[in-house]
């Protein structure tokens, strides 16, 4: 379909629902009226800006055949032309299929994977990263579970990030972090290599996924932490299984074991709702693996490397010299660098 075909069936739906809206429309058609109203716009007054901009270039071109109107057309189009190319990349962008998890918040787990103590270390101090960067963001970080391992490492970590496109700017981190450096236990000074999983998840409600109760298994039981700290004495810990899935999520944070439930289930919800949209959008994942990675967390995306200050990105091949600012939670030129790219990709894929 051409371009401007596409322009004018997007703007002719557009008319077509805030027709509906006003003719007193109500209940469910009104909702998904509104909705899809709510979508449109954006691409419609990007689209109708950009139309504008052409039509005072067309304007002006015409007035260059005046003597004396050409200096003043030609200041016009000189303007116009710093102006139009950035209008006409917002009605691109806007035409792009949209992410409908982009806007949600998101639960963060991260996990040590290869290298002991050493990547439990690591694995807190990114946790502490991610905090950093929510309140650069201005994001609520709540902490679900923080088990800790020895030598104030981390065994397994979770929370919920709270806030306005959480999830769109968070997403890319999922995968397999390396870090290179010596170990606060290593006294021969030889630099190791370990790796830790992050995993970003969109947060889902209860009316995204299904949960029949009959396919669960729940088994609670004592909770303890790290050598044998904290432990508790009442059996509030839960591990709820989903049978046709065999995913389990255990929590063991809160003292009451329906505290921990329900932080339990919106884990298992999150996650059977990211294998709904990873089946549907199986295709795209697989378009967008070589620019940005697929999400999955045994795809190694990222190195920190201590001794020579570096953080590589390895999807795009990108090498920033500040790492002390990275772990400070400055990760906003890789999110910005892997969203361009992404967009970049997609841009391509559709066409435009």
């Amino acid at each position: 379909m051409a371009l401007d075909e596409r322009f004018e069936r997007i703007v002719a739906r557009y008319e077509e629902l805030q027709a509906l809206m006003s003719s007193g429309a109500g209940g469910d058609e009104f909702i998904q009226a509104s909705r899809e109203f709510a979508e449109l716009e954006p691409i419609v007054a990007a689209i109708e800006a950009c139309r504008a901009a052409e039509r005072d270039e067309a304007n002006a071109r015409a007035l260059l055949a005046d003597p004396e109107m050409r200096d003043l057309a030609q200041m016009e189009l000189d303007e116009i032309a710093l102006r139009l190319p950035d209008l006409q990349q917002r009605v691109r962008l806007a035409l792009l299929p949209r992410d409908a998890a982009d806007e949600r918040s998101a639960i963060l787990e991260i996990r040590p994977a290869a290298g002991g103590d050493e990547a439990a270390l690591f694995a807190a101090e990114l946790f502490a990263a991610y905090k950093r960067f929510s309140d650069l963001n201005g994001w609520r970080f709540e902490v679900m579970e923080y088990a800790q391992s020895d030598l104030a490492g981390l065994r397994e970590g979770m929370a919920t990030i709270s806030g306005r496109s959480v999830f769109a700017r968070l997403k890319y981190e999922s995968g397999v972090h390396r870090v290179q450096r010596v170990p606060a236990t290593e006294s021969q000074g030889r630099i190791h290599t370990s790796t830790v999983t992050v995993a970003v998840l969109p947060e889902a409600e209860e009316v995204d996924v299904a949960i029949d109760e009959g396919d669960l298994r729940i088994d609670v039981y004592r909770a303890s932490g790290a050598g044998g700290q904290h432990v508790n004495k009442t059996e509030s810990a839960v591990r709820i299984t989903h049978l046709p899935t065999g995913l389990v999520v255990a929590m063991q944070e809160e003292k009451s074991q329906h505290k921990n439930r329900a932080k339990a289930m919106k884990i298992l919800r999150a996650r059977l709702y990211e294998r709904e949209r990873a089946q549907a959008h199986a295709t795209r994942a697989a378009d967008r693996k070589s620019q940005v990675g697929t999400g999955d967390r045994s795809e190694r995306i990222r190195t920190y490397n201590f001794p020579q200050g570096r953080v590589t990105d390895h999807r795009i091949n990108l090498t920033l010299h500040k790492i002390d600012r990275v772990m400070a939670g400055e990760f906003d030129e890789i999110v910005d660098a892997l969203a361009q790219e992404e967009q970049t990709a997609l841009l391509a894929a559709e066409g435009l």
